[in-house]
């Protein structure tokens, strides 16, 4: 999951694939450099692009609809209603989200400008750029956020 978004940043970008099928080749490349064996690198890849593949039941594919589940609740708010509000103000006050939407939108719009063709387009020229802006996570305010602690303390 750490991965699957690394294609959309300017140093992982590729210029002719869409970011998951490009975020799929690091997450092979990252996961061999970590010793993984070669089934276990290509799950890796594939599952990152899958996550932009439409809709996956959990009974088709357990780890897909996961990441799809995760991915879908961060960057859009959908399913967030399964949480009680005091998670997700936990979550944010954890983890604040600086402006994530609009970065995240303005990425996903420069591959779709750039790659008519890819999964991003199809989100872009839907509504997705207004329902990731208008991500509960987004509304939490600011007065709950606190610096998150380091890690291991």
């Amino acid at each position: 999951a750490m991965l699957h978004d690394l294609a959309l940043t300017p140093p992982f970008d590729s210029h002719t694939l869409p970011f998951e099928e490009a975020g799929g080749h690091l997450a092979r490349v990252f996961t061999a450099g970590l010793g993984w064996p070669a089934e276990r690198c290509d799950r890796a890849a594939e599952l990152i692009v899958l996550h932009m593949r439409g809709d996956v039941a959990l009974e088709q594919d357990l780890e897909s609809s996961l990441l799809q589940v995760g991915t879908s609740a961060d960057v859009s708010g959908t399913g967030l209603d399964a949480f009680p509000p005091d998670f997700t103000e936990a979550l944010v006050a954890a983890y604040p989200r600086l402006g994530f939407a609009e970065s995240f939108v303005r990425l996903l719009r420069d591959q779709a400008e750039r790659k008519p063709r890819c999964a991003a387009a199809t989100l872009v020229g839907q509504d997705w750029p207004a329902r990731a802006l208008a991500n509960p996570l987004e509304a939490v305010p600011r007065s709950t956020v606190v610096a998150s602690p380091p890690i291991g303390a």
